[in-house]
């Protein structure tokens, strides 16, 4: 099984290092500093317990120059999908699936979808429908990332917390491609169950990133210190119930409640979110997948979100603050 990664990150770098180190043919697309740390030295992974994965394979910034893989794992964040999806034609052939691993809610969000609902485009999420002209729907698989990690420096990838990524087709089948990509994540030491509903497990990821990412990024904490504090805690909580309700007007059934979502992330710790990072890099935020997509899908489902549509709003305004200024944004503690 040859493997391609979209996104050398710090979830891409994760992935394809311990996949490497299992023994798949990896192969990497990233850029600058990152692509010639790749190139020069490899991959280097250090897990939670400070164990560390040395992996080398084939980097380029052209898709092209990889050539067609039998399964891409696209690492990017949602934002950034637009720009990556011309290049992707070039890593397939025929059979060759693409596993999407986006925070928030995907494009693909409405295909085989069933129902009266099936096939509709999102436009917070893309908004000119230049992805799903781009990107083959049939070859999608969709993935929930639950792990937190870093980049620490061009190549070199830090582990936080976690090793699941939850895996399923659009149509909710267990289909053979599914289930080889999870054996070939098993082998290489994640948990990587096949579900018959990845809608499900995206709003359970979702009901963390559409309260905390936001609010961690405009009030520049940790989880930590963001749960621990009772007023933005309440906040959390009020946000995750708005989600809570849109999810549910679309027939999501939740296996797991508020409190243990809220109770995952405190076991996270002195974390911050990939937003807050975002902030202080100065990177685009991922706002549409996180609420944008919420905040659309809450108007179509006719549900009052008041929390979400203000943390929307502020935190909207930081990114075009900070995009404007071409600035950063940090607390420097003494």
């Amino acid at each position: 099984m040859k493997i391609a990664v979209v996104g050398t990150g710090a979830i891409g770098g994760y992935l394809g290092g311990w996949l490497a180190a299992a023994g798949y043919p990896v192969s990497y697309l990233a850029r600058g500093a990152n692509l010639e740390a790749l190139k020069r030295h490899g991959l280097r992974v250090i897990g939670e317990d400070g164990t560390e994965v040395q992996a080398r394979g084939q980097a380029a910034e052209r898709p092209e120059d990889l050539g067609p893989q039998d399964v891409v794992l696209l690492t990017v964040k949602a934002h950034q999908v637009a720009a990556v999806a011309p290049g992707l034609s070039a890593l397939c052939h025929q059979d060759t699936t693409i596993v999407t691993m986006q925070n928030g809610i995907p494009w693909w969000y409405f295909h085989r979808h069933g129902g009266p609902l099936d096939g509709r485009q999102l436009h917070s999420v893309d908004p000119d429908g230049t992805i799903t002209r781009l990107i083959d729907s049939s070859r999608i698989v969709g993935s929930v990332v639950y792990p937190a990690a870093v980049l620490e420096g061009p190549g070199v990838v830090r582990v936080v917390e976690g090793r699941r990524f939850s895996l399923g087709e659009p149509d909710g089948t267990e289909s053979p491609r599914a289930l080889a990509i999870g054996e070939a994540l098993g082998r290489a030491g994640f948990k990587a169950p096949v579900v018959r509903d990845i809608r499900s497990e995206i709003w359970i990821k979702l009901l963390g990133n559409v309260s905390m990412n936001p609010i961690s990024a405009l009030t520049h904490t940790t989880l930590r210190e963001l749960l621990s504090f009772p007023l933005t805690r309440d906040l959390c909580v009020r946000m995750m119930e708005e989600a809570e309700t849109v999810a549910t007007r679309l027939g999501i059934t939740f296996r797991i409640g508020i409190d243990k979502r809220i109770a995952g992330a405190e076991k996270v710790g002195d974390h911050k979110t990939s937003m807050l990072q975002d902030v202080e890099m100065g990177k685009p935020l991922e706002l549409e997948a996180l609420l944008g997509s919420v905040v659309e899908l809450a108007r179509l489902t006719e549900t009052l979100t008041p929390a979400i549509d203000a943390a929307y709003a502020c935190s909207s305004l930081l990114a075009r603050t900070l995009t404007a200024n071409h600035a950063t944004l940090a607390i420097s503690r003494s």
